[in-house]
């Protein structure tokens, strides 16, 4: 639990000497508004304070940009002149135990909005993977990049030192990234791991300086109708109802329409709130100082990162800088997401924890290890790698059959074990195709679970980006794949797993006209276990070496001697 878990302080209102605190503040939903209301931490509310936590993951899954804005909004009109401060929210508190053992802290740092709910639809899930802590930077705040910087590198130093084994995650969008960046360049000998989400670095390219050069000279509210904010605002809300596209019209997309259009007049009122004149000017400052800062310093950045970038950004040129990232930062990674914009946190189909898991990015200690730091894919998860074969499942329609006991070949999956360790070891077809079909159909019929031994090509760094999708390999370490070694394939039989092993690896996938079926041949042996029995005879503790008697049971046809 981080520091001050259990302070009286609020996370609206917290003691404004000594250093930040990470207090535990959850926010719940306020009945008589859809807004988010806070409450005092959890040691010391009173029953009349406390609230049950939101909707589930389904619910969460509903929420995005109209969600935040009703939140944001109900949090801006409380006027705060600050300084900023930490917040947990109340669905992240870990309730019912079901957040991972050593589950590493994740600080996630807003972009130029400042609320810190731009993680609102991944709340419940993250919660499971990380102890979750998101900055706040209250609308009135005028707090300089250096001091945001201290602030965080302050909280990073604490958690570091309390969890000295695991890494310390910072998600940083547009500024935020700026920000987390800053702090990895003045502290290359702590464990950060960076989720860089269309950072900031881009400024002196983007439409965002345009902005900044005649904002002044704009009236207050008409400040919000500049074409980059509209073009932001219009882009995000379009990309909502998706359930509309490719339908005729009916009541329930009229619904979908009004929603649209009350949630876009919200969503003016929210700017207005929280995107005043004066606050979007400092902030635009602020970034263009994070930006000059961190790009002349990309050099010295030593952590792990990954970049997240959105092919239609209304705002930045992501998808260019974060190949520019890639080439300047050791240890970096990239996602392209082309049909995604600014606000990628808040649109329906992305999933952050997803991409974290695929990309490899998810450790709780000093080094990745691919067997003890994995988690299931979950039933969204298996749905999406299913929806992926889908075509091929078409085409193919598989059928998976098993032999049971007495030899009996059976359609289904009666004749395979339920529990491990087991080694599966198979021959691949053409392309491997199989692959997936086999270990999502097991995985759905009989909830076993097959981790695969995987080509280390598949967890390379430079394979990605000769692949036309940097994202190619990511399925396969959501369901679980491994490097092929040794230590990793005893780690798994050790943890009594299901081990799929493949010896003619990616040269039989890729075999040539008449090399089918020539690798492997299969063979069985009828030898000692069949003639004799071996048995252990209990010795008194004085005896030093063990005894064994061995029973021989020599058949012959017809006959038993």
């Amino acid at each position: 639990m981080p520091a001050a878990a259990n302070a009286a302080a609020s996370a609206v209102a917290p003691p404004r000497s000594g250093r930040p605190l990470l207090a535990r503040a959850p926010f719940r939903r306020a009945p008589a508004a859809h807004g988010w209301e806070p409450r005092r931490p959890r040691a010391v509310a009173s029953s009349s304070a406390s609230a049950s936590p939101p909707p589930g993951a389904a619910a969460a899954r509903r929420r995005g940009l109209r969600e935040y804005v009703e939140a944001a909004g109900e949090m801006a009109r409380r006027k705060d002149g600050g300084p900023p401060r930490w917040f947990s929210p109340l669905e992240c508190g870990g309730a019912g135990g079901e957040r991972v053992p050593g589950a590493p802290t994740l600080l996630y740092l807003p972009g130029i909005d400042g609320v810190g709910l731009g993680l609102i639809r991944h709340h419940e899930k993250l919660a499971k993977m990380f102890e979750l802590w998101c900055l706040h930077i209250p609308v009135e705040d005028r707090t300089s990049f250096e001091g945001l910087v201290e602030l965080v590198e302050t909280t990073v130093k604490s958690e570091s030192s309390r969890a000295s084994d695991r890494p310390v995650y910072l998600v940083g969008e547009s500024v935020g990234a700026c920000i987390a960046l800053a702090v990895a360049v003045r502290n290359p000998d702590i464990d950060l791991v960076l989720i860089l989400v269309n950072p900031g670095t881009s400024f002196h390219k983007s439409q965002l300086q345009t902005l900044s050069a005649f904002l002044n000279f704009v009236p207050e509210p008409f400040h919000l109708t500049t074409p980059q904010l509209l073009t932001f605002l219009t882009g995000n809300f379009m990309k909502m109802p998706s359930t509309v596209v490719g339908r005729g019209f009916s009541h329930e997309e009229d619904n979908t329409l009004s929603e649209i259009t009350s949630s876009l007049l919200a969503s003016h009122i929210f700017l207005v709130d929280i995107l005043t004149k004066e606050s979007i000017i400092w902030k635009l400052q602020i970034l263009k100082k994070a930006a000059s800062f961190v790009n002349s310093r990309l050099h010295a950045v030593k952590a792990q990162t990954l970049v997240l970038a959105s092919g239609n950004d209304e705002l930045l040129p992501s998808s260019q800088e974060a190949e520019k990232l890639r080439g300047a930062i050791e240890k970096c990674r990239t996602r392209l997401f082309r049909d995604n914009g600014h606000k990628i946190l808040l649109e329906a189909e992305f999933d952050l924890a997803t991409t974290i898991k695929g990309a490899g990015y998810y450790r709780r200690s000093k080094k990745t290890d691919f067997v003890s730091d994995y988690l299931p894919a979950t039933p969204d998860e298996l749905q999406q790698v299913i929806n992926r074969d889908r075509i091929l499942n078409f085409i193919t329609d598989p059928v998976l059959l098993s032999t049971l006991p007495d030899g009996k070949i059976v359609r289904g999956l009666a004749g395979l074990p339920r529990e491990g360790p087991a080694v599966l070891v198979g021959y691949h077809m053409l392309l491997g195709l199989e692959l997936g079909p086999m270990v999502t159909g097991v995985l759905s019929s009989t909830g076993v679970h097959i981790r695969g031994l995987a080509h280390p090509f598949m967890f390379d760094k430079n394979s990605e980006q000769i692949m036309p999708d940097s994202a190619h390999f990511d399925v396969y370490r959501i369901m679980g794949a491994v490097p092929v070694t040794g230590a990793n394939f005893y780690k798994l039989l050790a943890d009594k797993e299901f081990v799929l092993l493949y010896p003619g690896g990616a040269r039989e996938a890729l075999h040539r006209k008449g090399e089918e079926y020539k690798f492997i041949i299969p063979f069985g042996v009828v030898g000692e276990d069949d003639i004799c029995d071996v048995s252990v005879i209990l010795l008194p503790t004085t005896m030093l070496l063990p005894k064994f008697e061995i029973t021989m049971r020599i058949s012959f046809p017809g006959k038993r001697l």
